[in-house]
């Protein structure tokens, strides 16, 4: 007996929609009829064009022909029950409320403009899931995905609106034309005002040299000044000093009259991040620029890294190395490729420095020059205080590059001398110290200070020497005041308070007792006249007393290591013991260690002295990063020590240690020896204190007591606190802020330095 039952519409064949217009002749619908029924006819067009493209093997041959006939030659409609539309909206995974959760539309009868909205609901439903279907068929051939558009363009006049987190939607049936991740949008102003920074075509007979060589454009259009916002996914990444950064990079770089400029801000900060973000929009909106980035080569694969993360556009990224350019003819295909396509260039300072240098008059020679010195649009020094000394080849190489648009990016500005800060303005903004701005201050706070026997000193020297040495706090005051509206237009301070958000950092000094066998060797120290031989030789008998034949290169050599090794009492020597005692609790803890030194021995003895007490291997237990170590190993020890529940310490050489190196997977940090440039200590630490950290760190900077080596903290001290009076004093700030505390090693905090193995031999505890 065949069922009363009626039959079930099959919503997943596109033609037997048109089965919705059944009901609407049966008089419940009165005028609104027409509107109803014109509407839904445009839709069921729209997808019968839309559906033309797609496989519809699956669905039986005689159902749509027979329903599609059942459209066109019937005058009588079925509009579909509730219950079937209850159960299509189920096939396609939606929710569907039940009575509990309250209905939608009115369900009454009489109310027929409650099922007018029902049916124009149900309609766009399916409007949208064909627009969905239509536009992201992965599978799709090419001729498919060509002749589907074609259709969608005959169905819909697609009008496109930008949404910041999509990209450009058609605002009538939300086909995507490009993505939000594909897109750096650059708005084009009207009154666009020029910026002359290259040679441009127009330029003298005399200056033609500078637009081909070897068939290579070295000059560039006018940069026309215009509006440049961040790109929306960047936008939203960045943190408020991050915006300020793009900002004043943009106030510098994209202006009437541009200059160089300088990022201080604190390591770990997202500097990089920043600079790619403005990159990208500026080459967006200047195709023909053409960057180079300076930087230390030990940070090159940091920064390609960063790229990958963060580019919305693939731009090229060229370097010497991957490419294994090391003869000229070489390297001078690279760069015409760098001219020649829209690409960043990277190179790293000696590279830069020994190219720019070169005495030899052979055409490729002098090609590579020009080119490095002419075609840059924007020269970014990374770990922008490298070149800080003015009698190096660096700085004046790099001073001779003719873009004005120079950015120098540094978490530690001040290094060693007040000078030092003053030349690398000099290198963004020539001149810099006789610009009239600049001299009105200068006489300002010459005029602060009695010039009695220092009239034939320099400025530079004048400042430190009142940041150091003046005992007048409110001269000091407003000569920081002066030095800060001179440099407010090029230089952007950023302390780092993103840190305060760590668990925390305590920086102690730990003056340690000489044993009684190292007091002999440090005697003879101090009778050496030669001040590097006595840091050397130094560093290595505060560690131990066998050490003190240093000389010997072969004390590197792993053999001959484990010969000093064999008979060796550790207790003789006061920073080995220090360090295996702090080892052995960060063991108990479940804590990691890093280790840094300026030399390479210190840091062999003790990597062979683990390998040797604890059994371990290195690789899995212990690593080491040095100047020659490669950036794939850097690399893959980084992440192995940080991710790796096996890992215990990491040995590092402090200079090969720098920007780049994230090491968070320690908590623990000694400093075996003093570094007369505190910036490079503070960077030290900074690889484990920065983001990501879970853990609060503890560095010891070790000292030994009675030796040279006191003399050096004291005057690295000095330096330190220039940097921070001129950078972070502000009207809060005590005549004492910056001064380093005396601290109780019984109420230090710590539970390392409370225990008695390591109370035993300190002589003083310091905390900043």
């Amino acid at each position: 007996m065949p069922s009363s039952k009626p039959e079930r519409i099959d919503y997943s064949d596109p033609f037997a929609i048109g089965n919705v217009l059944h009901k609407l002749e049966w008089g419940k619908y009165a005028s609104a009829m027409k509107d109803i029924e014109a509407l839904i006819a445009r839709k069921v067009e729209l997808l019968g064009k839309a559906s033309t493209s797609k496989e519809v093997n699956n669905l039986k041959a005689a159902t749509p022909l027979g329903r599609a006939g059942e459209v066109m030659g019937k005058g009588k409609r079925k509009l579909p029950s509730r219950e079937s539309e209850i159960e299509m909206k189920r096939a396609k995974g939606e929710y569907v409320s039940t009575d509990e959760d309250g209905d939608e539309f009115p369900e009454d009868e009489d109310d027929a403009l409650g099922d007018i909205w029902k049916e124009m609901n149900l309609a766009l439903e399916i409007s949208k899931n064909v627009s969905e279907d239509s536009s992201h068929d992965d599978c799709m051939t090419e001729d498919e995905e060509e002749e589907d558009s074609k259709d969608e363009e005959e169905g819909c006049d697609h009008s496109f609106v930008l949404k910041d987190d999509i990209g450009y939607v058609c605002r009538v049936c939300g086909i995507i034309k490009r993505r939000i991740e594909t897109i750096i949008e650059v708005q084009y102003n009207k009154g666009k005002r020029n910026t002359r920074t290259y040679i441009s075509d127009s330029g003298n007979v005399k200056d033609r040299d500078h637009h081909g060589l070897f068939g290579v454009r070295l000059s560039v259009d006018d940069l026309e000044v215009t509006d440049i916002v961040a790109h929306p996914r960047h936008m939203k990444q960045m943190k408020p000093h991050q915006v300020e950064g793009f900002n004043f990079l943009i106030s510098n770089l994209v202006c009437d009259n541009p200059g160089g400029c300088i990022l201080a801000h604190a390591p770990g900060s997202g500097k990089t991040f920043m600079i790619i973000s403005f990159l990208q929009i500026f080459m967006a909106r200047y195709p023909d620029a053409r960057p180079l980035v300076v930087l230390p080569k030990g940070i090159l694969a940091t920064w390609k890294k960063e790229f990958q993360t963060w580019q919305v556009e693939d731009i090229p990224l060229l370097d010497f190395y991957s490419r294994k350019a090391d003869k000229r003819f070489q390297q001078l295909e690279v760069l015409k490729q760098w001219v020649e396509q829209k690409s960043i260039l990277f190179l790293g300072y000696k590279q830069f420095s020994t190219i720019v240098c070169d005495s030899g008059s052979n055409n490729v020679a002098i090609s590579c020059q020009k080119i490095l010195l002419r075609r840059p649009s924007i020269l970014i020094l990374d770990e922008g205080h490298t070149p800080r000394n003015e009698n190096t080849n660096v700085l004046q190489s790099l001073a001779k590059v003719e873009t004005k648009r120079k950015v120098v990016l540094s978490g530690t500005l001040y290094q060693n001398h007040v000078k030092e800060v003053f030349n690398i303005l000099e290198l963004i903004r020539p001149k810099f110290l006789k610009l009239e701005s600049s001299r009105v201050i200068i006489r300002r706070i010459k005029s602060r200070v009695d010039m009695r026997g220092l009239k034939k000193q320099a400025f530079s020297d004048l400042v430190e020497h009142i940041l150091q040495k003046d005992t007048d706090l409110d001269r000091k005051v407003r000569v920081i005041q002066d030095l800060r509206e001179m440099t407010q237009k090029v230089l952007h301070y950023y302390k780092g308070d993103f840190l305060d958000e760590l668990p925390g950092l305590v920086d102690f000094t730990v003056v340690l007792n000489l044993s009684r066998a190292q007091r002999p060797e440090v005697m003879k120290l101090k009778m050496e006249a030669r001040k590097f031989k006595i840091s050397a030789r130094g560093s290595a008998v505060y560690l131990h007393p066998a050490l003190k034949s240093t000389d010997d290169a072969s004390l590197r050599n792993d053999a001959e290591m484990d010969k000093i090794l064999e008979n060796i009492n550790i207790r003789h020597g006061v920073k080995a013991k220090f360090f295996l005692n702090v080892l052995a609790l960060c063991q108990s803890t479940g804590e990691k260690l890093l280790v840094f030194s300026q030399y390479l021995t210190p840091l062999k003895f003790l990597e062979r002295l683990v390998l040797k007490e604890r059994g371990w291997c290195l690789g899995k237990e212990v690593f080491v990063i040095s100047g020659e170590t490669n950036s794939e190993l850097r690399e893959w020890s980084m992440e192995r020590f940080n991710n790796s529940p096996a890992a215990r310490v990491f040995f590092g050489s402090i200079k090969a240690c720098g920007e780049g190196i994230s090491l968070v997977g320690a908590s623990r940090i000694i400093i075996l020896d003093v570094h007369l440039n505190p910036s490079v200590t503070r960077q030290a630490i900074g690889r484990a204190f920065r983001p990501g950290q879970k853990k609060k760190v503890y560095a010891y900077r070790l000292v030994a007591a009675d030796s040279p080596e006191e003399e050096d903290h004291a005057t690295c001290f000095k330096k330190e606190k220039i940097s921070k009076m001129w950078f972070e004093w502000n009207e809060h700030c005590g005549s004492r802020e910056f001064e380093v505390g005396s601290v109780d090693v019984a109420e230090s905090g710590d539970k390392y330095l409370e225990s008695p193995v390591l109370r035993e031999d300190v002589k003083a505890l310091y905390k900043r």
